[in-house]
């Protein structure tokens, strides 16, 4: 069955001296500010596309590696994810860096990387990504 999640931005005035405001619609979480400033230079309490964009993925990626894990036999006890998104003004999203440090009782390093680079290659995220370089470091706890 297919899901559909929604948010909206309400955008006032131009680009450099504009702002926004992002409202997740499905879950109801709030309300965000956004403006060219907390892009391209200092977040100062607002976030951006990309910052969204890292909690998407870190997310995804979280679920897909723990999905992995869990088929291949060696549930995680926690996995702990960063996604660093780069924003480049004039042109765009350069990379996306995942960081995953996990805890998987009967698994050994080299095993914790293969599993996170098949959910880095398969997670939705990451495929529908895919015109940006996406890196990853895994190791274990």
């Amino acid at each position: 069955m297919a899901t559909t999640r929604t948010a909206h931005t309400e955008w006032e005035g131009n680009l450099l001296d504009g702002k926004g405001l992002v409202t997740f619609d499905s879950s109801g979480i709030g309300e965000y500010p956004v403006s060219w400033p907390s892009r391209a230079e200092a977040a100062n309490g607002k976030t951006s596309p990309e910052e969204l964009i890292a909690a998407a993925h870190s997310a995804c990626f979280s679920m897909a590696l723990s999905h992995g894990l869990t088929g291949a036999g060696t549930p995680p006890t926690k996995l702990e994810t960063k996604a660093d998104v780069t924003f480049q003004p004039g042109t765009g999203i350069t990379g996306i860096h995942l960081t995953v440090v996990g805890t998987v009782p009967g698994l050994d390093e080299a095993g914790f990387v293969k599993a996170a680079e098949d959910a880095k290659a398969n997670c939705p995220v990451s495929q529908a990504l895919t015109g940006t370089t996406i890196t990853l470091s895994a190791s274990l706890a």
